[in-house]
């Protein structure tokens, strides 16, 4: 899978996850609807099986979308909670980001 087909699907898997958090945590803390939950659920289900699409060791496929969802969840406050970013916000989307590179591209061992 090409770099950039894999890091939209991160992208796109970590929207899935997020949403899937953020409409329970309307009903919960907010008061919003109950039905909240049904989408929030399917999202849930929906983020599970894109991460299900990556050929790599599952490991390594989690540490790497950890990264990409700490971007995706920076953005996600700037954009939904409209709170801005500060610096080290960004800082550690940048750390955890070159921690992904380095998971996902370092050198390998064979046993």
């Amino acid at each position: 899978m090409d770099l950039l087909k894999t890091f939209g699907l991160f992208v796109l898997t970590a929207l899935a996850e997020i949403v899937g958090c953020y409409l329970p945590y309307l009903w919960l803390k907010q008061g919003r609807p109950l039905w909240l939950l049904l989408p929030g659920a399917a999202s849930l289900a929906l983020f599970a099986w894109l991460l299900s699409l990556h050929p790599t060791a599952s490991g390594r496929v989690y540490a790497a979308y950890g990264g990409v969802y700490i971007g995706v969840a920076i953005v996600w406050l700037m954009l939904v909670d409209q709170v801005k970013p500060t610096a080290t916000d960004w800082l550690g989307v940048a750390v955890s980001l070159a921690g992904m590179g380095i998971i996902m591209w370092g050198a390998r061992t064979h046993a």
